[in-house]
Parts: structure tokens; C-alpha cells; sequence
């Protein structure tokens, strides 16, 4: 009750009093979302028809924000949507936000469509079946939640709770041979990162840990997930985002060779980062997340997240440097 307050408080000062909710430049070198594209999912560079950064704090109109970050976006009768992350400086959490576009390159931001009580993030949204789910981050409720569209693309519903007891960070589902599969980092900090795979014949569960669990321990450069896994060449796709030694500056990708109830077994395509920071000020000090997708003639269009600010140490995350999971 005292939070809903504190909130409402600062909704109403920002309406008779925006001034006092003024974008600074700080806020500025946060991270903002732009759009690439390339041959396949791990070969991307910026899209010629894309004005990046599409999306920056600045475009929020109706609610004052240090961040726009993580978009996941999905294309529904020829119209993108894209969810992604808001630092509200009226609730001081991560929020969920989307904008459209009818090609792929030029969006517009519509509005705010997932607040809790606590903080949220990383929406990975997608389709099964005949519904529309989302799976943000919600590592301070030590839970993964998972919410459905009951109309989509602006309201959502919480459905159930896949698991819970741990700081799931920034978890990404996926389907493959039959079965639900689930990376997520649950380390005890951004500075000791754990990666865990759980799987579960259902969506809704019940999920299981599996035996290879966990897959990397300690390794800042590769444990935490950076964005929805693909398949490519019939095979998964994780990508994972540096935290150490300092957070948000690389993305790599790594190819799943093997993966059944009792195996495990990925390689890193190439050896070089796939993502990392950028020659335009928006994204020069680093890049952290992508959400790559197949078109129709063979060529895959993302959204990325970058930032401009100089690296932080692991553990002050740039767009939510007051929290140490965004």
C-alpha cells in the first residue's frame, strides 16, 4: 500500500510538474533499442533502413524513464510489436512497454502494459498454440511468472508460476523434439553467474532441472542469457550477455549440439562476440540483448539494445544502476 501511494504521489507531481521528471544526461547514456539485420541470427549489423536508435527514453511521452532495454518483439498479421523494458522513474521498477510497426524498421511507442509491485524485465513474448504469452523477468520475486494476453497485445494476465525459490534472471524459453526447455541465470549476483537449464513436457510445468545442470558457473562472459533462442539449421541457438567485469558490453552466440532430457552439449559460433559496442553514440558503450527472427526471404531482422555511457562495474547495471538484477 505504501509503494501504490508513493507512486501515485509521483504520477500526480509529474502531471502538474513534468519539469521536475527532466530527462538528464545521465539518463541519456542508458540504454535505447535499435534495429539489425543480416543473413543469419549471429551476422548483424544495422539495417540500412532503420534511423537507430528506434526507440530512446526520450520518445516515452507519457512517463518519465531513465531506460528503454530488452525488446522482444513478434509479428502478428503483418504488424510488429515489440515488448522491452522501462525504468519508471514514477514506480522506480522496470515496467513492460511496447511499440509497433508495420515494417519492421520504423516503430512507434504506444504505452505501458505490465506493471507489478516489483521489478520487471527481459518480456520474452511469443505465440503457442492459439495464445499469446510473455515471460518477463522477475528475479526479486525469486520466481519465474508466466503471464498470457487476454487481449492481446495490451493486457496480460498471470497464469501460473513455473518456478520459484531463486533469483531467476532474464529466463528464456523455448521449444524443441517434443519438449519445453528453459535457460536461466540464478546465480547468487551479477559477479558469480550461474546458468541453469530446466525442461517439462508441458509449458505450464511441472519443470525439471536437468542432470548437466548447472551448465556454466562462474563465467561472466557467457552464463547469463541475451535474448530469445532460435533455431538454426535445426538446431537452438542461445546467446548469452558479458556481465564481468563489467556489465552489458558483448553478446555471443552459441550453437546447442546436443540437448536431451539426459545430454548437453553447445559450442560458441565463432570467437568473437557477435554483439558488442557499436561506432554511433548510442551504442558505443556496449550491447547486451537481441531477438533475432527469419523472414520471409531468408534473411533475419532483430532488435538489439545498446548504450552510450562508459562500462559500469558488474554489479551497477546501466539501466537500473540502483538494483543488481535487471
Amino acid at each position: 500500500m505504501k509503494q501504490r501511494l508513493k507512486y501515485f504521489a509521483r504520477s500526480a507531481l509529474w502531471k502538474v510538474a513534468p519539469w521536475k521528471f527532466a530527462t538528464s544526461e545521465q539518463d541519456l547514456a542508458a540504454f535505447s533499442i535499435g534495429i539489425y539485420s543480416g543473413p543469419s541470427p549471429f551476422d548483424l549489423c544495422p539495417a540500412e533502413q532503420a534511423r537507430n536508435p528506434v526507440l530512446r527514453c526520450e520518445d516515452l511521452r507519457d512517463i518519465p524513464t531513465t531506460t528503454v532495454a530488452d525488446p522482444f518483439m513478434w509479428r502478428v498479421d503483418g504488424l510488429w510489436h515489440m515488448f522491452f523494458e522501462i525504468k519508471s522513474r514514477l514506480s522506480l521498477n522496470g515496467e513492460i512497454a511496447y511499440a509497433t510497426s508495420q515494417n519492421g524498421f520504423d516503430w512507434r511507442y504506444q504505452r505501458v502494459v505490465l506493471r507489478e509491485p516489483f521489478h520487471l524485465s527481459y518480456p520474452q513474448v511469443f505465440r503457442w498454440r492459439d495464445d499469446f504469452f510473455m515471460i518477463p523477468e522477475t528475479g526479486r520475486a525469486k520466481a519465474v511468472r508466466i503471464y498470457r494476453a487476454t487481449r492481446f497485445p495490451d493486457r496480460w494476465s498471470h497464469v501460473a508460476t513455473l518456478l520459484e525459490g531463486s533469483r531467476f534472471v532474464d529466463s528464456s524459453v523455448f521449444h524443441f523434439d517434443g519438449r519445453w526447455w528453459m535457460f536461466t541465470e540464478a546465480g547468487p549476483g551479477p559477479a558469480s553467474p550461474i546458468l541453469r537449464l530446466f525442461f517439462a513436457s508441458d509449458l505450464m510445468g511441472p519443470w525439471t532441472e536437468h542432470p548437466a545442470s548447472p551448465l556454466v558457473t562462474g563465467d561472466g562472459f557467457i552464463a547469463r542469457p541475451g535474448g530469445r533462442v532460435v533455431m538454426f539449421r535445426g538446431r537452438p541457438v542461445r546467446f548469452a550477455q558479458r556481465v564481468l567485469p563489467v556489465y552489458g558490453t558483448e553478446v555471443r552466440a552459441f550453437e546447442v549440439l546436443q540437448l536431451s532430457t539426459t545430454r548437453y552439449e553447445e559450442r560458441q559460433v565463432g570467437a568473437d562476440p557477435m554483439l558488442g559496442p557499436g561506432n554511433d553514440s548510442w551504442n558505443a558503450g556496449g550491447m547486451h540483448h537481441v531477438d533475432a527472427h527469419l523472414l520471409d526471404d531468408g534473411t533475419w531482422l532483430a532488435c538489439v539494445d545498446g548504450f552510450s555511457s562508459p562500462p559500469r562495474p558488474a554489479g551497477e547495471e546501466a539501466h537500473a544502476p540502483d538494483e543488481r538484477v535487471t
